[in-house]
């Protein structure tokens, strides 16, 4: 399982990254569709931020398109942050992606490989 933040889903706009391309591409082919979660909270946080105006409103938007690839799931927590934290630190799950730095270092604490932006526009994986 791969846990997806807001900043992700929003990255195609953002950093011109094609998200899951570049996923397929770092973890080698070895995740199918299926394997692509979200907490219900990124989905707030997106429809927020769809709704104001300008470039983050775009991006936010894209990122309720990409979130249709996504298995959107309830957490504890409400918010989006913790939220993405609890699913990453599942049995289940095996990477979380994000470009929030506070979030990467808190997922890298717990064990959490964590894939982001390296360069301009290609993913990497650092580990914890």
């Amino acid at each position: 399982m791969i846990v997806l933040d807001t900043n992700a889903l929003m990255m195609p706009v953002e950093c011109n990254v094609r998200l899951f391309e570049e996923l397929d591409r770092v973890l080698a082919g070895t995740v199918d569709a299926s394997d692509y979660v979200a907490p219900e909270a990124v989905r707030e946080e997106l429809a927020k931020l769809a709704d104001g105006a300008g470039a983050e409103a775009t991006a936010a938007s894209v990122g309720q398109d990409l979130l249709d690839r996504c298995s959107v799931r309830d957490t504890e927590a409400d918010y989006a942050d913790d939220a993405v934290l609890e699913l990453a630190t599942d049995d289940d799950a095996t990477h979380a992606v994000t470009n929030d730095k506070p979030l990467k270092r808190r997922l890298l604490d717990a064990g959490v490989p964590v894939i982001s932006l390296r360069g301009r526009n290609k993913l990497g994986i650092t580990q914890p």
